[in-house]
C-alpha cells in the first residue's frame, strides 16, 4: 500500500481544481481585498517563475537564483500565492480550506520527498546542509560559493 506522502503527491493537482471551484463559490472579494491579495500573488508568481527557470529536473541540482536562498522556492512561491488568494477571498472558509490542503497535501508530500534522482546527484547533500533546515524559509544570505 502506498504511503500518504505518495498519495498526496498524486492527488494534489486534482484537489486543487476541486478547491478552485469551492473558492469561487465561497469567496466574497472586493476590489480592495483583491488588490491586497494581488500584493502577495504577484511576488509568489514571480518567485515561482524565477525558480522554474533554474530547474533542470533529474539532471542537475538547482543551486542558483532562488535556490541559493531557499531549498524549495517553488513551494515558498505556492505558499505566498495561497496567502494572497486567501486574503483576496475575504472568507474564513477559504482560509481554513487552504490551511487544510497545506497540512494534508503539501506537508506530507514534502516530508515524504527525497526522490532518488535528487539524492543521487553528488552535490545534493552539501547543498542541503548549507541551507536552513526549514524547507521553505529563505536564508537572508546566499549559499552560493562567493568568488574571491
Amino acid at each position: 500500500m502506498a504511503s500518504w506522502s505518495t498519495v498526496a503527491r498524486h492527488i494534489r493537482v486534482p484537489l486543487g481544481f476541486v478547491f478552485a471551484v469551492l473558492y469561487f463559490w465561497l469567496a466574497k472579494p472586493t476590489v480592495l481585498w483583491m488588490l491586497l491579495g494581488a500584493a502577495l500573488v504577484i511576488p509568489g508568481l514571480v518567485l515561482r517563475a524565477l525558480a522554474s527557470g533554474h530547474v533542470q529536473k533529474n539532471e542537475q541540482l538547482a543551486t542558483s537564483g532562488p535556490y541559493a536562498y531557499t531549498r524549495n522556492p517553488l513551494y515558498l512561491g505556492s505558499l505566498i500565492l495561497a496567502c494572497g488568494f486567501a486574503l483576496a477571498s475575504r472568507s474564513w472558509w477559504v482560509v481554513l480550506g487552504i490551511v487544510g490542503l497545506f497540512l494534508v497535501i503539501y506537508v506530507p508530500a514534502k516530508l515524504g520527498s527525497g526522490s532518488a534522482a535528487t539524492c543521487s546527484i553528488p552535490s545534493h547533500h552539501p547543498y542541503r546542509r548549507s541551507l536552513p533546515t526549514q524547507h521553505c524559509i529563505p536564508s537572508p544570505k546566499s549559499r552560493r560559493k562567493q568568488r574571491p
